[in-house]
């Protein structure tokens, strides 16, 4: 017997599903009865069925070979009926993309057929899209990282559905926390306003001040040390020192790695000047 497929299912590639019109009951018995013998493409593994009152039906197939281009049904289960079923008419959604349609799909139906983008159709089944955290510095904002995961999340059809939630590290919030006549940060991108005089690391400012508190990563202490010989007082705002903070999977930054990856358990690691096919990596391994 086909088993109930895991929440997250959709055709992949999207070619896997056939829509078709039919004039029958879209009860378990007629769709069975229907579909008992009859041929279909040898890639199709589940079928929409749309009867003339707009009522559709899920079902999935197996079939007696895939060698030929078409072959029999020999196996049938309807996964949902219209009564779980939801036609959506999303004309922006990429229908190859499983995050796209879970965005897409009907709140409460079990099984969601979208026609999106060009014409194209395809399904999720129960979409519980997968938390994914993101820890990285604010500003800027929206952050980096977290932009280039959206890219990412976006344009690869091989995810499940991924939700990307932001634990950010402010850099107001460690300001608050540790008041100082002056601040030294890494760049510019840092930000600016923190009502006290402020200097940036990598513009290696001429003097150094004897009262500034360096809000930076291990990587900024070195460059400190460098630049004029002493460590100052910092407080560490790497973002994978803190990814630790939460359960679940975790994408975060270190600007010790200087390119590739890093995985340990649920974080992926990626560089501080990470490019897109790091962050896609990274999604990948902890998602696949």
């Amino acid at each position: 017997m086909i088993p109930l497929p895991p929440p997250n299912t959709r055709a992949h590639p999207y070619r896997g599903l056939s829509v078709q019109d039919v004039d029958i009951p879209l009860d378990p018995p007629s769709i069975l009865s229907y579909l008992d013998g009859r041929e279909v493409y040898r890639r199709t593994d589940f079928l929409v069925l749309r009867d003339g009152g707009g009522r559709t039906a899920l079902v999935a197939v197996h079939k007696a070979s895939l060698d030929p281009l078409f072959s029999p049904v020999v196996e049938a289960r309807v996964l949902a009926g219209p009564e779980e079923t939801a036609w959506v008419v999303s004309p922006e959604t990429d229908v190859g993309n499983a995050t796209a349609l879970a965005a897409a799909a009907e709140r409460g139906a079990r099984a969601s057929v979208v026609i999106g983008q060009f014409e194209h159709v395809n399904f999720i089944w129960e979409p519980a899209p997968i938390p994914v955290r993101v820890t990285e510095v604010v500003p800027p904002e929206p952050p980096k990282l977290l932009a280039q995961a959206r890219q990412a999340v976006a344009y690869d059809e091989d995810l499940p559905p991924v939700a990307l939630e932001l634990a950010a590290v402010r850099v107001e919030d460690l300001v608050t926390a540790h008041p100082a006549p002056s601040y030294l940060l890494p760049c510019r991108g840092s930000g600016t306003e923190l009502g006290a005089p402020v200097a940036f690391l990598d513009t290696r400012p001429a003097h150094r001040q004897p009262d500034w508190l360096l809000i930076g990563c291990e990587r900024s202490l070195q460059f400190h040390r460098h630049f004029y010989g002493d460590e100052p007082d910092r407080v560490d705002l790497c973002p994978r020192a803190r990814a630790g903070g939460g359960s679940g999977k975790t994408l975060t930054k270190c600007c010790l790695l200087e390119r590739g990856l890093e995985v340990d358990g649920d974080t992926a690691v990626v560089p501080w000047g990470a490019n897109l096919d790091e962050v896609r990596e990274g999604l990948r391994k902890l998602l696949l």
